[in-house]
């Protein structure tokens, strides 16, 4: 086979996490090459003699392994070979200034290796929130780049408005609309990672093609996890939050993180989530962020049956949803209001046995939610039809689940569908009640 999965060499195993096959590689070495007006015979063959028979790069060539790696030229020791490589752990790309870009290019190219397709373990995501946590005790910023630095006409202003404008409005779609354009997220994020790559641009702009990268990573996650595709989605937020430390926005980089948590309580994982986000709450600054990390936190913590801890996560929430100024609160949360509170805190009251309380809870939140959150819509009545059948209700439970269902197949989200499906064992003992067999066969 090309790849040689078994070989520990560190060279394969920053390649693939940098999403290079063999052939690839050696293409890109011979882009480095003829940037310098020089040729290069590295082949997939000389490629696989470093990684697998212990062939010593010379240093002209390892000087083009580090650029088509993303990493400082610095960085490269000829004769420490190759013991200068990053170490690649689990998946995670390390936080610092030299991963900001693979790690946008590993998310990039998840979808082209099956190594990348699954998820990423949780004791590395927990590591990683630790690690960002810990990055802002101190006072030194991430090292941006401060004016245009390599050859070729800079990135000016009017470059980066249009991005952040496209962006703005490739966001502002519905959840059903995405779905028909969803390439070209991924495409406009590769562009960014391209002019974040070519470093010609002022410090601000600079700031800015992060955020944006950052925010555009969260975007094309949530369209991954919204699709199954969990190995891609957890590394388009780690990816988000490299560029949401660059640009030292704290609350995205803990909205990242959050996202993460998010998708471990999803995949039945609290443990992982509860970890990522008391990392994640350490640093939160604006009230609107911290109550939706509460709120999350909650989920987690009543999954794990500690119902002290939950109460208190759902006051916190419910306390800091409205205390802050909503004329500065970050985007990614605008959303979050009572809506999502009383729903969310039902579903844990549910994991918790309260289930009149529940019930109350989520009905409550279904009723308040606006109209143009059809995908929440959709979550939250496969909750409301749980909260049905914790009570024995099969024909009010079938009746929400089904149009759960009709609502995720309309809007093309498949996570929805799942959800719905999930809840079928459940209905099997009222098979004879009112609506449960049409929504059976729905979900066959």
């Amino acid at each position: 086979m090309d790849e040689d999965e078994r070989t520990p060499h560190p060279l394969a195993a920053v390649r693939i996490a940098r999403g290079f096959n063999r052939v690839e590689f050696a293409e890109a070495m011979h882009g480095a090459a003829r940037r310098r007006g020089l040729r290069s015979g590295v082949d997939k063959a000389r490629v696989r003699k470093w990684e697998v028979n212990g062939v010593r790069p010379d240093a002209v060539s390892q000087t083009y392994i580090a650029e088509v790696l993303g990493l400082p030229a610095g960085d490269v020791d000829p004769a420490a070979w190759p013991a200068w490589l990053p170490r690649v752990d689990q998946g995670v790309v390390p936080l610092g200034p030299a991963n900001i870009v693979p790690a946008l290019r590993e998310a990039l190219h998840t979808m082209d290796r099956r190594t990348l397709l699954s998820a990423i373990p949780g004791s590395a995501l927990v590591i990683l929130a630790g690690s960002w946590a810990g990055s802002w005790a101190g006072t030194q910023p991430v090292a941006l780049a401060a004016g245009p630095s390599r050859p070729g006409a800079a990135v000016g202003e009017d470059v980066v408005a249009l991005l952040e404008e496209t962006s703005a409005r490739l966001n502002t779609l519905a959840t059903e609309q995405r779905q028909h354009i969803a390439p070209l997220y991924d495409a406009h994020l590769a562009r960014v990672t391209d002019l974040i790559e070519g470093q010609r641009y002022t410090r601000p702009l600079g700031v800015r093609l992060h955020k944006l990268a950052a925010s555009l990573s969260q975007t094309v996650a949530w369209i991954r996890f919204d699709h199954g595709q969990h190995g891609a989605a957890s590394r388009y937020w780690i990816a988000g939050l490299h560029n949401a430390h660059a640009g030292n926005d704290r609350d995205m980089g803990a909205a990242l993180l959050s996202d993460l948590a998010y998708q471990a309580s999803w995949r039945d994982d609290p443990t992982t989530a509860a970890g990522i986000l008391t990392k994640a709450l350490s640093r939160t600054t604006h009230p609107a962020a911290g109550s939706l990390l509460h709120l999350r936190l909650a989920r987690a913590q009543a999954a794990l049956g500690e119902r002290s801890a939950t109460l208190r996560s759902l006051n916190a929430a419910e306390r800091l949803l409205n205390a802050g100024d909503t004329d500065d609160t970050p985007a990614w949360c605008s959303w979050m209001s009572t809506a999502d509170l009383a729903v969310d805190s039902g579903r844990c009251l549910l994991d918790l046995g309260d289930t009149t309380q529940a019930h109350r809870l989520i009905a409550e939140g279904q009723a308040l939610l606006p109209a143009s959150r059809d995908k929440t819509r959709g979550v939250f009545l496969a909750y409301r039809a749980q909260g049905h059948l914790s009570r024995r209700e099969p024909e009010a439970a079938a009746a929400d689940a089904l149009e759960a269902l009709r609502l995720a197949e309309r809007i093309g989200a498949p996570r929805c569908v799942q959800l719905v499906r999930d809840l079928a064992p459940a209905f099997t003992p009222y098979r004879t009640a009112q609506g449960v067999p049409e929504l059976l066969h729905a979900v066959a």
